[in-house]
């Protein structure tokens, strides 16, 4: 995998720790005060960053008779598409407001954008990050002009086939956007089945690239393995409340649930620790605490020449150890060792 990314005071990348992101998305619900209260929540879960969707309704959708249905309060609903991201569409003066919040208690704000303008808006805030989502992985226009502005730039995958994601990489790699790459199954939430971890593998071979993992099972299990694997990233829903109305709100986390993620991969990558072959902390007394020493079966006398059947192993493994005995073998003593004393270097002779 090539190397890393700087977001911020963050790095992104091999070796470093995992950027966990809250993805509030819609789920302000087109209210600015819920927007802020949520970012202050996925602050205080430990989220290292949010990220919002900018948007005009009109950018990508002009069918008004499209609908999508969705649960909502514990029932299912249908409601005109148009209306539903109409009524969650960001104002205008939102992304420099939200960005400046974000900063203020220092987690990053970034957002989806769905046109060239969106980009444009977001750069003039001054974000640190841009995301394309699943459903832009075709836009090739807009991957253009995202790879064009030379901010750090997250694609998402899902839906995707081998040639989507060729030509999305192609397309931003004609800027020189820093690119990530994110494994994603865009279905709501996620079947185990489908979860398809392995995938970031493939990813990371294929595009020498970071790889994250945009989360959309249920409870926090896929985001352990997916550290595991290598995951630079990691995105999940986020909500104030599942009973808030809205079409995200019941399948993503709420603040307790986004902490215990974090706790459990923050706990993960611990449990990852070095790839160098050393004694780890813990072990380091008991290298002399359980290992076995030579040591003399009788009292030896000062002069006495060892002999290996003079001689058996016990702990601890403070003295002589048997892998070394041979190097003891026939020389003198220069001191007397009473039986079951480990066995010193400093004992012989060193003639």
């Amino acid at each position: 995998m090539s190397g890393t990314i700087t977001i911020g005071k963050r790095r992104i990348g091999n070796g470093q720790p995992c950027f966990i992101v809250a993805e509030i998305g819609i789920n302000h619900n087109g209210d600015f005060d819920l927007a802020t209260r949520t970012i202050e929540a996925a602050a205080r879960a430990g989220a290292d960053a949010v990220k919002f969707q900018n948007y005009h309704t009109e950018d990508f959708l002009a069918d008004r008779s499209l609908t999508y249905t969705y649960k909502s309060q514990g029932r299912e609903v249908t409601e005109s598409q148009w209306d539903m991201f109409a009524r969650c569409e960001p104002k205008a003066d939102w992304l420099p407001r939200l960005k400046r919040f974000c900063d203020d208690r220092e987690i990053v704000f970034f957002s989806t954008p769905m046109s060239e303008a969106g980009v444009r808006d977001l750069v003039k805030a001054g974000v640190l990050l841009l995301k394309n989502g699943s459903d832009c992985l075709t836009h090739l226009p807009l991957l253009e002009c995202m790879g064009r502005t030379g901010i750090p730039t997250i694609v998402s995958t899902g839906m995707a086939d081998q040639q989507d994601i060729d030509d999305a990489v192609a397309a931003v790699r004609k800027g020189s956007s820093p690119l990530i790459l994110l494994h994603c199954t865009s279905a709501y939430p996620t079947p185990l089945q489908d979860v398809n971890l392995r995938r970031m593998t493939s990813l990371r071979e294929r595009y020498a690239l970071p790889v994250g993992f945009s989360d959309h099972t249920e409870g926090w299990h896929a985001a352990i393995q997916a550290v595991t694997l290598g995951a630079c990233m990691i995105e999940k829903h986020f909500t104030l409340d599942h009973n808030l109305p809205g079409p995200d709100h019941w399948f993503s986390s709420t603040p307790a649930e986004f902490a215990e993620l974090v706790l459990q991969v923050r706990a993960g990558e611990q449990r990852l620790g070095r790839a160098d072959i050393l004694p780890a902390g813990a072990e380091k007394a008991g290298r002399q605490e359980y290992r076995l020493s030579a040591a003399p079966v009788v009292d030896l006398n000062a002069g006495t020449i060892l002999a290996a059947n003079l001689i058996r192993f016990q702990r601890p493994g403070t003295g002589i150890l048997a892998r070394d005995l041979e190097k003891y073998v026939g020389r003198r003593l220069l001191h007397p060792v009473s039986k079951g004393t480990p066995l010193q270097p400093a004992d012989f002779d060193p003639s």
